[in-house]
């Protein structure tokens, strides 16, 4: 007899499939990988801004072209994602995962991450539909945090807590409900400190979360440090604290959310669909978090979603900026137990981040971004109407 997680997973991802099934016949015909770079006027480009993005592209045989903007390595495009998709059905996207884990295995199918997000930009493009209805939609839109590291030093010790609450209070303003910084500084309790002028600033219901980004600061919290970091956020009612120990310990954090009422989160080094059913089994995490790029694409990352939802879990998606979040938001559209998008930058706010990336496409803004909430956007497939000869113009020659 099935379990009420196996029908659950069953319904919710048979049915992407079976829209898929039904799709037209459309084969692969190319896939290619490059940079462009737009033009930043006169003076010094804005440090802030993005200029330069990867591009991944699949054309197909009915000439429908898919489009993303994250890249893959030339020779692994060229040795394994190549020959294992040129001639082969658009559609069967768990085909094209299983062949590259055969020959590949887990870190190939993580790096052509582009490409399928190219690839569900093609399907979505064929079928008039944008990639979040295909996945069985959810929300068409998804509440905002920003990521913000600010200038200077990456454990962000230079960076004046004052300066800090003035972006939470500009954010705050412009509509942006949530902010979430490092927690990277060498006294720890510094960041608790932080939090607490930032919160003066922005009043109690404004979110704050904490990143500790499990090994990337170069040293991991012991046990007592992170118990007492968790207890001096929830004296400031900060939201949650992500990855407090190494992003595959399963005892440390699993401890730390009985012993405390903010949310402990984390996820996003897990590359595989195994590392999140070891995380969930094990109670890890009050909301998983999994990085559509690292995770392997957008079809793994929706398959997350399900596997999280049969636990009760939240998923909400670690990020990324600009153009690369066009997959992150039809995935995170899909997925029932998500409510947030993360946009990663520095003290700006979003739309002035990719404000360039506009050169590069045919409407007026790049995301819809309305009182906090990025929206679905209107195109089919991954929601980017692409001006291909801006694509001809700006691309970077070898």
């Amino acid at each position: 007899m099935l379990t009420r997680r196996q029908l659950l997973l069953g319904s919710a991802l048979g049915a992407t499939r079976a829209r898929l099934a039904a799709a037209p016949k459309v084969k692969i015909a190319s896939v290619e990988s490059f940079n462009v770079r737009v033009p930043h006027g006169s003076g010094s480009p804005d440090p802030e801004r993005v200029y330069q993005y990867s591009v991944s592209r699949v054309v197909t045989d009915s000439g429908v072209t898919g489009t993303s903007f994250i890249g893959c390595p030339q020779p692994i495009l060229d040795n394994w994602v190549k020959p294992t998709l040129i001639g082969q059905d658009l559609f069967a996207i768990d085909q094209h995962v299983k062949r590259l884990q055969m020959q590949r295995g887990e870190s190939g199918v993580q790096i052509w991450s582009g490409v399928e997000h190219a690839i569900w930009d093609a399907m979505g493009k064929v079928t008039g539909q944008p990639v979040a209805r295909l996945l069985g939609q959810s929300t068409d839109r998804l509440r905002v945090y920003r990521t913000c590291v600010w200038p200077g030093r990456q454990d962000q010790a230079d960076v004046p807590y004052e300066r800090q609450a003035e972006f939470a209070v500009r954010l705050k303003k412009s509509g942006y409900t949530a902010l979430k910084m490092r927690a990277w500084r060498p006294k720890p309790l510094d960041d608790c400190d932080a939090v607490g002028v930032i919160r003066a600033a922005v009043g109690p219901t404004f979110q704050i979360m904490l990143d500790r980004t499990a090994v990337r600061p170069g040293w991991v919290w012991d046990y007592p440090t992170a118990l007492k970091v968790a207890r001096g956020l929830e004296k400031h009612n900060a939201y949650w604290l992500e990855e407090p120990f190494d992003g595959y310990d399963l005892e440390g954090p699993a401890r730390l959310r009985q012993e405390v009422d903010i949310l402990i989160t984390g996820g996003e080094l897990g590359k595989t669909l195994l590392d999140f059913a070891s995380f969930l089994r094990h109670g890890v995490y009050d909301v998983v978090q999994p990085d559509t790029r690292i995770c392997g694409g957008i079809w793994t990352a929706r398959k997350i979603s399900v596997l999280a939802e049969s636990y009760g879990i939240p998923c909400i998606q670690h990020g990324t900026s600009s153009l690369a979040l066009a997959g992150y938001i039809q995935a995170g559209c899909a997925m029932p137990n998500n409510g947030w998008q993360e946009i990663i930058g520095g003290p700006v706010l979003p739309e002035e981040q990719w404000e360039p990336a506009l050169k590069l496409l045919k409407t007026r803004e790049v995301f819809p971004v309305r009182d906090g909430y990025v929206h679905l956007p209107d195109p089919p497939g991954l929601g980017l109407d692409v001006n291909e000869e801006a694509l001809k113009e700006y691309r970077v020659r070898a």
